[in-house]
């Protein structure tokens, strides 16, 4: 019943099903199209009674400030559960942190012209009772918000229980315990050099963790944001390998990786910008003189290869090799589970959300 969105798909009849739509229209006819979400404002953007699923999602904020972005809170909620199984910062989940905009496209999340200000959510949610989404302002002055929330329902006799509810968790650990800032000068010192590759990490203690999630499910990607703000030799954060551990897998068992450009599909220690429908590299802000300086954000979209679990799943990777590097790390991981579902970490505080 969910359909096809392929070109493929297009040509199939649907009996039944109603495409509806929430969003901030101005219900008197008029041009403020936008709804006004106050200081430490819970505000409800859309209550959905039936079975059925939200298809596409688009917004603006209004200031399009990093404070803004990491401040506004965006939850979702499936069939009465009293926990989220979607909270994030709302830049974070439409696919680029650090409190920035900008132009790219992926397959299930893009930001638009200008200056990536459109934010777009192409991923399935699907529900069976009802579907409820809200954003909380956690900033201390207002917010006006633009949005679409396109969604179908579906004759009351449909099944939709073999299809996952949609699931969106943020994670940030600034900065990440690296142990490298001992050999400074890896890169003039091959001993040194040859003593640090020698560093083992064979059990993923200590590792960054992107999910940490109990159920039935599958992993659909993730992006990870970090920020270099420490110059030290080697500090090429892509030699931290992915290593993701599936259903009580153990370092022997786990899907291994062999690099942090690896896994998101980059070779040769990228320095450009990219974006693929499945994997890119939206921001790169490198220097000739610290060619890892900054702000960096990778994606990984398993849209074809998604990661399936029976009971538990942990997608880690490494801060540097064997966790060797001290920055700050965020990531907002996406994927589907039967319910019900882990509790999620406590939300970090505002104070502790705010990008460099």
């Amino acid at each position: 019943m969910l359909g096809n969105g392929t070109l493929a798909g297009l040509p199939l009849l649907r009996p039944g099903v109603k495409r509806l739509r929430a969003s901030s229209y101005d219900s008197t006819g008029g041009n403020a199209d936008e709804w006004l979400i106050e200081p430490r404002m819970t505000r409800a953007l859309a209550e959905i009674e039936g079975v059925g699923a939200i298809k596409h999602i688009w917004m603006m904020l209004d200031p399009i400030d990093r404070a803004a972005l990491r401040k506004v809170v965006l939850r979702m909620y499936w069939d009465g559960e009293e926990n989220p199984s979607v909270e994030v910062p709302l830049g974070d989940f439409f696919g680029l942190g650090h409190g920035l905009t900008r132009n790219f496209v992926s397959l299930p999340l893009q930001m638009s012209p200008q200056d990536g200000r459109g934010f777009n959510c192409w991923f399935a949610m699907p529900f069976t009772e009802n579907a409820r989404m809200t954003v909380e302002n956690e900033a201390d002055f207002p917010v006006a918000l633009r949005f679409y929330i396109d969604y179908e329902l579906y004759p009351a006799a449909t099944d939709v229980s073999a299809h996952g509810r949609f699931h969106a968790q943020w994670r940030r650990v600034n900065p990440t315990p690296g142990w490298a800032g001992a050999n400074e000068r890896w890169d003039d010192d091959p001993a040194a050099l040859a003593e640090a590759w020698a560093t083992a990490n064979t059990t993923g203690r200590g590792n960054y963790i992107l999910l940490d999630a109990e159920g039935q499910g599958h992993y659909v990607g993730c992006h990870l944001d970090i920020d270099s703000f420490t110059q030290q030799a080697n500090d090429w954060y892509g030699e931290g390998d992915d290593v993701i551990f599936v259903d009580g897998a153990v370092w022997s068992g786990a899907l291994q990786g062999t690099g942090t450009s690896d896994y998101f599909n980059g070779a040769l220690r990228p320095t450009e910008e990219f974006s693929t429908p499945y994997h890119g590299i939206i921001l790169y802000q490198g220097t000739d003189d610290w060619r890892w300086r900054g702000k960096n954000t990778l994606y990984r979209y398993h849209i074809e290869d998604p990661i399936f679990f029976e009971k538990t799943i942990r997608v880690t990777i490494e801060h540097g090799h064997a966790n060797s590097l001290s920055n700050d790390y965020a990531s907002t991981a996406y994927w589907y589970q039967a319910e019900p579902h882990k509790a999620f970490p406590a939300l970090l505080p505002v104070k502790q959300r705010l990008p460099r």
